[in-house]
């Protein structure tokens, strides 16, 4: 059946300086030219998604503007032969949805080197769940294990513990036989963490006391930071002899304030995770364990499916509620 117009979010600057979000018919010869096209099924929500809707030019330079930095769909024309019609895809990462017209469109164009096949026991759906913060929470693990942190040396912290990618890090923790600790600034979530692997919950107001000391008791063997800031700061000064921390998110601040001597006195790493750059070999690989051995029935329980129409209004109000695991965009619903 051959598709006329397809439905797309569209971010548009207003004459006031404000920012409309809306749902927009496209017209599909727009993109009718393109070498390889996707009919997107799923979608998810994220942090820069967020951003790019309300104008932020850090992340989205020119508008009118289609976000969504992750999308997983089905191939409907393709003019390379490793890429068939038919073929079940996702993307994640590089410069899509920021600057680029991204996965909240049901049909998209991307280059080739953007896409990467779904891993033969992963739906759309699934790909999606996890999306850019599974394949943070992946890459985060990945270095723990390959750093010689193992489930024997002691507990995980993971901080900023109810959002996207370090939900989904306790559900890969659990899966691999870690004992998780997860921080938390949300006292009401504790069961939820529980239910997602957590063997323990703290909470950060009792965590970031005595911030200005150089060193903290030794307690945890690896740290997957998602928040940045005192909290990273903290967390360092944590850290067993030897241990590894990520970091990936700056949520709470850019800045980080740590004396040298948990790297020198305890041969702490610290050690910084890009899934936006990061090589297609090494992609591949993490979406494979995500896929098999890391995967975890756990991540039904962290997420909400929405419509576009419902998409809207989460875009729109993002930055201002506080939010806990993840919202999956059906682009059919």
């Amino acid at each position: 059946m051959k598709i006329n117009t397809f439905k797309a979010i569209v971010v548009s600057e207003a004459h006031n300086g404000k920012f409309d979000i809306n749902i927009v018919n496209k017209n599909f010869n727009e993109i009718e030219d393109s070498n390889i096209i996707i009919n997107v099924k799923y979608s998810s929500l994220n942090y820069k998604d967020a951003l790019s809707s309300q104008g932020n030019r850090g992340v989205t330079r020119k508008f009118p503007h289609t976000p969504g930095i992750d999308a997983a769909g089905v191939i409907v024309k393709s003019n390379y032969p490793d890429f068939k019609i038919g073929d079940k895809v996702l993307i994640t990462g590089y410069d899509f949805g920021m600057n680029t017209s991204g996965g909240y469109s049901q049909y998209i164009s991307v280059p080739k080197e953007w896409i990467l096949k779904l891993p033969d026991n992963f739906s759309l759906r699934d790909s999606m769940i996890y999306g850019t913060a599974g394949l943070t929470a992946g890459l985060s693990v990945y270095q723990l294990i390959k750093s010689g942190i193992t489930p024997d040396l002691g507990n995980i912290l993971v901080t900023g513990s109810t959002g996207g990618v370090g939900s989904l890090a306790i559900t890969i923790l659990n899966s691999l036989g870690y004992t998780v600790t997860a921080l938390t600034g949300k006292k009401e979530t504790r069961d939820f963490l529980l239910k997602l692997g957590a063997n323990e919950v703290i909470y950060r107001e009792d965590f970031n006391i005595n911030s200005e000391k150089p060193l903290l008791k030794e307690i945890y063997s690896g740290v997957i930071d998602t928040v940045g800031g005192e909290t990273l700061s903290n967390a360092i000064k944590s850290t067993k002899y030897g241990g590894i921390v990520t970091c990936c998110g700056n949520v709470s601040s850019h800045k980080l304030s740590s004396s040298i001597y948990p790297f020198i006195l305890r041969g702490v790493s610290l050690i910084g995770i890009d899934s936006v750059q990061c090589s297609t070999d090494l992609r591949k690989e993490i979406w494979n364990k995500l896929s098999k051995e890391w995967k975890n029935s756990s991540i039904e329980n962290l997420v909400q499916e929405i419509s576009m129409e419902e998409l809207v209004i989460s875009l729109k109000n993002f930055l201002f509620e506080d939010h806990t695991g993840r919202k999956i965009v059906n682009l059919d619903k």
